[in-house]
């Protein structure tokens, strides 16, 4: 890219004033023979998994909210008897993103339930386990984008040229099928929520959400889409490293399958990131009806930011554009660091 256009390479340093870089003898081979590509991409998603985290800590809790569930379940002396860092730090964005909730306070002393769904009140333990997964493949990623993975490798202090195998691609497949499983989780914990919102016997709301249920199919479709991309998620979350086929004359008789790793990892964070928006969707639409009261400061903000960008439903409409918007709104640094100035801590 140069500024909007997409250019050839020469053409864009040409234009920049820029010349580009003469390889000489190996440095070719060098950027390309080891484990570059398959790194790069399932970098760029595991960064994209970050913000996912703290989205999906602002869907459950307006999701638990407008269900009128209980966030007794997050208090830190729970999470203070098994006290894995991602869960408490869940908890604690769970107890802030819900505090000073007309809705909570109005059921506070209310009988009405006594637990919640598991995908309501485990939403620290699971939330919180993607978080801590996600730190173990930082770890691994620090290291190999700072590793030497070419071969042979040569050590000019020593003066030697060293034939090894620091190019196969085992320690990225192995991270990033890993972490396609830990990001399933957060878009099957997810869906669940989603179908809550829409059952009316499990959220005490209109059939699927909709104004006139007796004419309207409401978020119906948007759930069973949501289905089918952690559906998707499930089948793409098979492991690629446990494969291999050998090649180059049998030499190369044991492969990691890493860009394969990557690239499902890769399709399965695209895949949560629309099960969330979804999760948004039915959820802003459920606080609307359920007015006139409010939720918390946090969550309204994440509520008026969602309505900034897409209309309550009343009657049914194509739903594509509006996920797409959510999506944008998402992808927004504004829309996590927005919400997080009223929790007065980072989520």
């Amino acid at each position: 890219m140069c500024g909007d256009q997409k250019l050839p390479g020469l053409l864009a340093l040409r234009q920049n004033d820029m010349t580009p870089v003469v390889l000489q003898a190996k440095e070719g081979l060098a950027l390309i023979n080891g484990t570059q590509v398959m790194t790069g991409i399932g970098a760029l998603s595991w960064h994209d998994s970050l913000r996912l985290c703290s989205i999906a800590d602002i869907a459950g809790a307006l999701s638990l909210d407008v269900m009128r569930g209980t966030d007794v379940a997050f208090d830190e002396r729970i999470a203070a008897v098994r006290p894995h860092p991602g869960a408490v730090e869940v908890a604690r964005n769970l107890r802030s993103l819900m505090k000073g909730s007309e809705i909570r306070e109005s059921h506070r002393h209310s009988a009405h339930k006594v637990q919640d769904h598991y995908s309501l009140r485990c939403m620290p333990q699971v939330h919180g386990a993607v978080r801590d997964a996600l730190r173990v493949g930082e770890q691994w990623m620090n290291i190999e984008i700072n590793a030497g993975t070419d071969n042979p490798l040569v050590f000019a202090k020593d003066g030697v040229l060293l034939s090894g195998g620091n190019f196969h691609g085992a320690p990225m497949s192995l991270c990033f099928d890993f972490l396609a499983t830990a990001v399933t989780q957060i878009a099957s914990i997810s869906e669940r929520r989603t179908a809550l919102l829409v059952d009316p016997a499990q959220s005490d709301l209109p059939p699927f959400l909709a104004a006139d249920p007796g004419l309207n199919s409401g978020f119906m479709i948007a759930q069973v889409t949501s289905a089918a991309l952690v559906s998707e998620n499930k089948i793409l979350a098979h492991p690629a490293s446990v494969d291999t086929i050998p090649t180059s004359a049998n030499k190369e008789d044991h492969v990691s399958m890493g860009v394969t790793a990557a690239l499902k990892f890769q399709q399965i964070v695209q895949n949560t990131k629309n099960v969330l928006a979804i999760e948004l969707l039915c959820a802003a639409q459920a606080l609307d009806l359920l007015a006139p009261l409010k939720s918390s400061a946090p969550l309204q903000k994440a509520h008026e930011m969602i309505r900034s960008r897409v209309a309550h439903m009343g009657t049914d409409r194509v739903l594509a554009g509006d996920i797409a918007s959510i999506i944008e709104i998402m992808d927004a640094a504004s829309f996590t660091s927005n919400v997080e100035s009223l929790t007065r801590h980072k989520l």
